[in-house]
């Protein structure tokens, strides 16, 4: 009996005669293939999350030091968001953006540091498959909602300085209102196709990710299969979102300080200035990360130095966000003080 050929294709015999494989022994061959891509690609059905790779002796030091910021973090965008919330005083565009920015960097924090503290104290490295894309997912859009955020504050400051007759009647409760939706919107859209297409790749290589949580570039570098596509698809969304939403955020800022350059008084420039500087330091302390992270050659990824740079925009800036929003505006502060006058006054 003729054995099953390793490869079902038209074989040729020695007298010149072509020979086709039984079809039995194609269908069984493709069946083993199959199976076997099959098994090697439900072999993986958790991920080790092994960022810092030299600081694993460290756990009860990095859980010393992320506790904190983390409970700081969760403390102060808690009371921004309350505060631009049930404060009647603070019901202005600039604070309901504020209060968007504040639930945002709830979200966005909360969807990697609880983990990262999981490891560090129970040494609990494992993260299910759906489990590690859906923080992943989570993760891009929560990071592009905030992109997206900032360049509607940016606008929201350019009405209120450039065009300041106009800001009342433009940025209404419904408009501000749109305007976030678009941006909440836009942000939850952007990394879909990405981490669609990383639902349909093979992890095969190993169920070891070089980072401190699931994110796009090191899922890529576990794939046995050609990730091409799947590095054309995310760097395009994400430098969509980060160019499109950095260039537009410099453009406002260039007219704003053009405009307050031709205030005649210092007194006058200063004060205009600080009405939007909490908002600029918060642009330069998110973007210049995330672009150090989304923006430059695929392959460069560096375990240690992105996990650190990645740290800076997910975990530091924040915490950082609600100091910068508290210690920069007066109006922050004085309904911060009111609430705590009535709490002392219903407690009493």
């Amino acid at each position: 009996m003729r054995a099953c050929p390793d490869h079902c294709e038209t074989e040729v015999e020695e007298d010149g005669s072509r020979v086709t494989p039984q079809l039995s022994c194609c269908l069984q061959k493709n069946m083993e293939r199959r199976e076997s891509y099959n098994n090697t690609f439900s072999s993986i059905t958790e991920f080790i999350l092994f960022g810092f790779p030299s600081l694993q002796n460290f756990h009860g030091l990095l859980f010393g030091i992320l506790l904190p910021i983390y409970l700081l973090t969760i403390t102060g965008n808690g009371i921004v968001f309350l505060l631009t919330n049930l404060d009647p005083k603070l019901e202005t565009p600039m604070f309901f953006f504020v209060s968007q920015l504040s639930f945002l960097d709830l979200s966005f924090t909360t969807a990697t540091v609880p983990k990262m503290l999981a490891k560090f104290l129970m040494n609990s490295n494992t993260i299910s498959y759906s489990g590690c894309l859906l923080q992943m997912y989570f993760f891009l859009s929560l990071g592009a909602s905030e992109c997206l955020l900032l360049t509607v504050m940016s606008f929201d400051r350019y009405y209120a300085i450039c065009q300041p007759l106009q800001y009342a009647t433009y940025m209404t409760r419904k408009r501000c209102f749109q305007l976030s939706l678009v941006a909440w919107c836009w942000g939850f859209l952007s990394p879909l196709p990405s981490a669609i297409l990383v639902t349909r790749l093979p992890f095969c290589r190993s169920n070891v990710v070089d980072h401190y949580y699931c994110d796009h570039p090191p899922l890529l570098k576990l794939s046995c299969a050609d990730t091409s596509v799947n590095v054309t698809v995310g760097s395009t969304s994400s430098s969509l979102v980060i160019v499109s939403s950095f260039s537009l955020i410099l453009i406002s800022y260039i007219k704003i300080i053009l405009t307050i350059l031709k205030i005649s008084s210092k007194g006058g420039r200063r004060k205009t200035f600080s009405t939007c500087g909490s908002h600029l330091l918060v642009v330069n302390v998110f973007f210049l990360p995330i672009i150090f992270m989304y923006i430059r050659p695929a392959g460069s990824y560096v375990s240690d130095i992105d996990s650190l740079v990645a740290m800076l925009y997910s975990i530091l800036t924040p915490m950082f966000n609600p100091i910068i929003y508290t210690l920069r505006n007066k109006e922050i502060k004085e309904a911060f003080m009111r609430k705590l006058s009535f709490c002392k006054l219903f407690f009493k």
